[in-house]
Order: C-alpha cells, then sequence, then structure tokens
C-alpha cells in the first residue's frame, strides 16, 4: 500500500467519527447535484421571435435584462440537468397589457410554447398540462411560482410572451425544492464510487452512472406535502397533495410523477440511497406511509401511497415488507420495526393466506397489479420469489424483535416455498423459470429476482439464468417478454445484479452500458438522471398492458426504479455489503468484471466503510477501512493465498476485524 493510500484510507476512517461526507476526489466532477438550492440556467437553448438579450437570462452573464416583444415570441432555457422547484424572475418592465407563460419539459422533444410535459394527466386526457399563464397587468418587482405549481422535474424552461407589447425580465432562478432536508450544499454525500471504465469510449462511463443514480433518487426526495394531486386542473398542475401521514420528506417515484410512494420503485432506490446518501429519513417516513395504509380487516396494504392509493399488487405488499428489513438492514432503527409490528406481521399473514396445495401463493385477477407486466396471475414466479424474500427477510425481523419461534416459524416457510417454487416452475430445457406452470414464457423479472434473492439451488442455475437473459438484449437494453416492446429498467436494474451474483461481472457491465449507455447519451433525456422506461426502438414510451399505453411526454426522466447499477457498482464492483444492521458485521467481494482499479465507500450509523482495490499483471491489492467493533469477512477473486497487512497468510476467505488491513493476492 502506498504512503498515499494509507494515509487516505487513514482520513477516511478518522472522518467516520468527525463527518458525514465521503471523501473528495476525482470523482467529484461527475456529481450532478447543484452546489447551492438556487440555480440560474446554464444554456440558451432556443429563442422564436423578437428576443433581446437573451444571453443575459443564463449563468455569468454580464447583461442585465432581456426583452420579449411580440405575441408568441419566447426565449427557451437550458439548466443543463434535470432539476426541480419554483422558478422567480424579475419583471423589470412592462404595459399595462403585458403578460407570459412558463412551460416545462424534461425532454428537448417536448419543448413548446404551449404545452408543457405530461405530468398530470389521466389516460382520456392528452397534454393536460397546458403552461402555467401570468396574467396582465403585471407588477413590476419579482414574480415567484405558487407553491402548489411547482414543476417537480425538468431542464427545459420555455417563457413566452403573450402579448405584442414590450416585456422586460431579468434573474430567472430556480429555487430547488427536493431533498428538503440536506441543506444548501446537495453534493454533500456521505458515499462515493470511481472506477475508470476501459470497456467504454467513455472512460469515466461508469462513475457518471453511479451519480446519475445518486442524483436521480436525490431528486425524488419531496416535502411530503408536495406531492402530485392526481386529478388536477386541466390544463394545470398541481404538486400540493398529501403524500401520506408524516411530516417530512418522503421517497416517491420520480421527479415530474408521480411524485407518490410506490414500494416496488423503493425496492432499487432505498439501496440508491444508502450508498450515497446515508439519509434515511426519506426511506423511514415512505415506510410508514405504506404500512398506514393497511386493510384492518385483511392486513393487505396499498401498492402507492397517498392520493393516488392503488390497490391489489400482491407484489408491491411485498417490496413493502422486504424495504422495512432494508431500512433496519441500514439504519438499524429496531424502534420503527416494533412500532410496525403488528401491521407487518398482519400482512405477512395477508400474503401468506394465498398460499395454495401447490406450496406456492396463487395471485388472483385483483391482485395482480405490477410494475405494468401483462400477466401475474396464477403460481406467477414474480410474485412468489418475492414472497420468498418477504419471509426470509421477515425471520431476520422477527428474530430481532425477539420472537424466535416466529422465525422461526418464517424460515421453514420460505424453505417450502423454495422448494415449491422449483419443483413447480424451473424449467430444466431452458435453464430458466416459467411465468408460471402453464406458460412458455420465461420472464425477465422473474429469473432475476430469483437470482438475487436466492431461489436457485445451484450456481449451474444461475449460470444457466443468466445466459438465458441474454436473449432478450438488443443494443439498448433487454426487451422484457412479459411487456412487449419495452426496455423497464427497473427490472434491468435487478438482472445487472443477477449476473454479478452468478459470477458474470463482464456481463453485468455489458449490460449497464447498453441499457444506461442509452438512457444516460440519448438526446431524448436529460444526460443526469434515468428514464423510467423507453420502447425498443429507444423512442419514449411505456406501453403494452391495458392503463399503460400514455402519451411519450408522460414518461419520467428521473425515476428511482432505474438507479439498479448505483448500488449494484457499490456492492459488486468495489465489492462492499453489509450483512447485519449498520454494518456489525460485513462483507468485501470485488468481482473484477474486466476493470483493472474501482474504489468507493459509504457510511452508517457505525461509521465509514471503504474500499479500494487495483490489478497489477498477476497480482491484486485490496485496501480496506471499516468501523472499529466490526467484524467482515473478505473473499477475494483469485485461486491464490491471501497476504493481509504484510505477515500471514490466508486462503482465499478472510476474516478480519474493523480497521484499516491492506490484501494482497495472486491471481
Amino acid at each position: 500500500m502506498s504512503r498515499t493510500s494509507l494515509l487516505y484510507f487513514t482520513s477516511a476512517l478518522l472522518c467516520s467519527f468527525c463527518c458525514a461526507l465521503a471523501p473528495s476526489g476525482p470523482w467529484d466532477a461527475f456529481n450532478y447535484a447543484p452546489l447551492t438550492r438556487t440555480v440560474k440556467p446554464r444554456y440558451i437553448h432556443a429563442v422564436y421571435g423578437t428576443v433581446e438579450g437573451a444571453q443575459s437570462l443564463v449563468q455569468d452573464s454580464t447583461t442585465t435584462s432581456a426583452t420579449i416583444s411580440g405575441n408568441g415570441s419566447y426565449v427557451v432555457l437550458d439548466f443543463g440537468v434535470e432539476v426541480g422547484g419554483l422558478i422567480s424572475l424579475d419583471i423589470v418592465n412592462s404595459t399595462s397589457s403585458s403578460a407570459f407563460s412558463l412551460s416545462f419539459t424534461e425532454s428537448p422533444v417536448f419543448i413548446s410554447p404551449t404545452e408543457s410535459d405530461d405530468s398530470s394527466r389521466t389516460v382520456s386526457t392528452e397534454n393536460s398540462d397546458g403552461v402555467e399563464s401570468v396574467p396582465a397587468p403585471l407588477a413590476i418587482g419579482t414574480f415567484t411560482q405558487p407553491p402548489g405549481l411547482l414543476r417537480g422535474g425538468f431542464r427545459y424552461l420555455t417563457i413566452v410572451s403573450n402579448a405584442d407589447d414590450a416585456l422586460s425580465i431579468a434573474n430567472v432562478v430556480l429555487n430547488i425544492t427536493f431533498e428538503p432536508n440536506m441543506g444548501e450544499n446537495l453534493r454533500d454525500y456521505t458515499g462515493y464510487f470511481y472506477a475508470k471504465d476501459t470497456g467504454s469510449q467513455d472512460a469515466d462511463f461508469l462513475t457518471k452512472i453511479w451519480y446519475g443514480g445518486a442524483y436521480t433518487v436525490q431528486t425524488n426526495i419531496i416535502g411530503s406535502n408536495t406531492a402530485r394531486q392526481p386529478a388536477g386542473p386541466t390544463p394545470g398542475w398541481a404538486n400540493n397533495a398529501s403524500g401520506g401521514p408524516v411530516d417530512g420528506p418522503i421517497l416517491v417515484d420520480g421527479a415530474k410523477r408521480d411524485r407518490n410512494v410506490w414500494p416496488g420503485d423503493m425496492g432499487i432506490s432505498s439501496h440508491t440511497r444508502q450508498v450515497s446518501v446515508s439519509d434515511l429519513l426519506p426511506l423511514q417516513n415512505s415506510l410508514r406511509v405504506m404500512f398506514s395504509t393497511q386493510n384492518p380487516a385483511t392486513g393487505a396494504l396499498n401498492y402507492s401511497g397517498p392520493p393516488i392509493n392503488g390497490q391489489g399488487s400482491d407484489t408491491y405488499i411485498s417490496w413493502s415488507l422486504i424495504g422495512l428489513y432494508n431500512y433496519y438492514l441500514y439504519s438499524g432503527d429496531l424502534d420503527t420495526v416494533q412500532t410496525l409490528w403488528t401491521n407487518y406481521t398482519k400482512a405477512v399473514a395477508f400474503l401468506e393466506s394465498q398460499v395454495d396445495e401447490s406450496g406456492l401463493m396463487n395471485v388472483t385477477e385483483a391482485w395482480s397489479n405490477d410494475w405494468g407486466r401483462v400477466g401475474g396471475t396464477g403460481h406467477n414466479s414474480a410474485a412468489n420469489a418475492l414472497l420468498y424474500q418477504t419471509l426470509i427477510t421477515a425471520a431476520e425481523l422477527a428474530k430481532a424483535a425477539g420472537n424466535d419461534a416466529l422465525a422461526q416459524t418464517y424460515n421453514n416457510n420460505a424453505t417450502s416455498v423454495k422448494t415449491s417454487f422449483n419443483k413447480l416452475l424451473w424449467d430444466a430445457e431452458a435453464g430458466m423459470y416459467r411465468d408460471n406452470e402453464t406458460t412458455t414464457m420465461h420472464p425477465e423479472d422473474a429469473n432475476s429476482i430469483a437470482i438475487v434473492y436466492n431461489l436457485t439451488q445451484t450456481p449451474e442455475q444461475n449460470t444457466q439464468i443468466s445466459e438465458g437473459l441474454t436473449n432478450f438484449w438488443t443494443d439498448i437494453g433487454p426487451i422484457t417478454p412479459e411487456l412487449a416492446d419495452t426496455i423497464i429498467p427497473f427490472i434491468g436494474g435487478l438482472e445487472v445484479q443477477a449476473h454479478f451474483i452468478a459470477g458474470n461481472g463482464i456481463r453485468a457491465l455489458d449490460l449497464i452500458r447498453r441499457e444506461w449507455g442509452y438512457i444516460h447519451y440519448t438526446n431524448l433525456s436529460v444526460h443526469s438522471t434515468f428514464l423510467e422506461g423507453f420502447t425498443a426502438n429507444g423512442s419514449l414510451g411505456y406501453r403494452g398492458a391495458a392503463g399503460y399505453d400514455y402519451d411519450d411526454s408522460y414518461t419520467s426522466h428521473s425515476h428511482g426504479w432505474s438507479t439498479g447499477p448505483t448500488p449494484a457498482l457499490s456492492f459488486y464492483v468495489v465489492g462492499l455489503q453489509v450483512t447485519s444492521p449498520q454494518g456489525a458485521t460485513w462483507r468485501v467481494a470485488p468481482v473484477l468484471s474486466g476493470l483493472s482499479a474501482a474504489e468507493g465507500g459509504y457510511e452508517t450509523p457505525l461509521g465509514w466503510f471503504g474500499v479500494k482495490w487495483s490489478v497489477d499483471g498477476d497480482s491484486m491489492t485490496v485496501s480496506i477501512s471499516t468501523p472499529e467493533g466490526t467484524t467482515g469477512t473478505v473473499v477475494l477473486p483469485g485461486s491464490g493465498s491471501v497476504q493481509v497487512d504484510g505477515a500471514g497468510l490466508g486462503d482465499g476467505e478472510v476474516t478480519l476485524s474493523g480497521g484499516i488491513h491492506t490484501l494482497v493476492q495472486k491471481l
């Protein structure tokens, strides 16, 4: 270990006791979050009609104001990345008839002086958002959007003159409203990632993707009183609904829409949050929201929070239950678990009540709502894979709550589900799981989840599934057989994890380069945060299931469920995972994946966890910094013996106490 590396890791360890920020380094250049909550547009994207001095409206301008003359003239301002909040601007000069309007869009495709992109529509009403009109007469001074008209996610702002008379404006500013508890500097991350990607034309691609996921989730953290009204004014929008019976921040699905708690999305975004920003209050609040929706008679939970309050999804009930375990794993907050325990066990019982003589849950049509896929009824493999993980994690929570007998019951039931799952749904000829026993379709979601949550019984099954999933691939990502013509990064993120777990790290990075490479670089999107989904030809849209055939501008460009690569890069490329609450125990097992080096880390309430590794010829060096008092296992990818701290030798798996350690292995 070089003296520089030793100093770095010593500083990181000390930082865990005195600060809450990730160490600084070259990775900071790829952080998309702004330094301040008050931001100005970066560029002039376009002007139409008569607009003088437009350049004065962007950052670092040396001029004072812009003048828009003529009804229908407009200027399009570009903030450079996805942003969200309330616009203010100064009215410098106007007449009694001067008026203007504001329109917003994430994608440049939908820039229009008469329409914003779609955040609040119903299926039967297209382009319902329209514009925010500011009528005459205009008062000289500062105009600020009303709080209810905040725009949760956009990159482009269009300012349109609605009168023939000249209108002079200045100081166009966005006051960011997302991540409300963080403070002024939204770049204050407690985690980081850095790797040079020699397999991509852009060597910084993987680092950009990690930070893109982290920033996406930041834009999805909103005040609980700023959820989207599902039936706002037409045209128009309103983001002043209650997101549930909690005060403070909640973690929702998207910046622009739906701005509601969706527990399936949190199945990805909660991990992204942990590895980037360790403040888990939004996750705690969102879980409280979901458990507050419980039907007291049946124990069922809604599949989305207020005000949408969707009902009828076994899979999303599972995601809420799994989510409580994830929160406990990272936070160690047993008080919240105990507060929700009665609700939790009733919800588990509701799911188990649907298990029939096959040993699997039989999903009825009434409980088949999911992420938009078709099917989902019967002995659905995705639903039962999630049921298995629900029971495994329920056993862990029961043990933490002091109920060992219930923990044993949950474990026994999980074992039964796993046995039946493999007996009924494994297709040995295809080397994949079927959607249910009556179909030959092998879904992307269930096969990915089966590996991620350990439903497989042999390493050979993992290998077969990993190979079989590539049958769905295109140059821009997998087309899910369970939702035709559609590429869904929510499921793609689970597939990325599955390839890593199966030992195919090169394949996992290949998938990230295809799917998230398209998301990041396409000129249809925002080059900073991640698309909800898209079609097989790369166009915007989310189609295939009844009720999901929305107009293309409705697609979200900052959607937490699409951030799977961010935790996957931390958990598998860096190789760092906590294995018990707060990281009292941990595991370091880097997957080389064709890279020559990687580093990163994140924080829990116990302190800082960091890993840095590099390969030089046939030798791998790994430096680890973890809090004192913890213990962990290190599994290195080579077959040779391991030298620990320049002294004794170990085999390929080494147990270490917390602190700073250096390991060297011949590959």
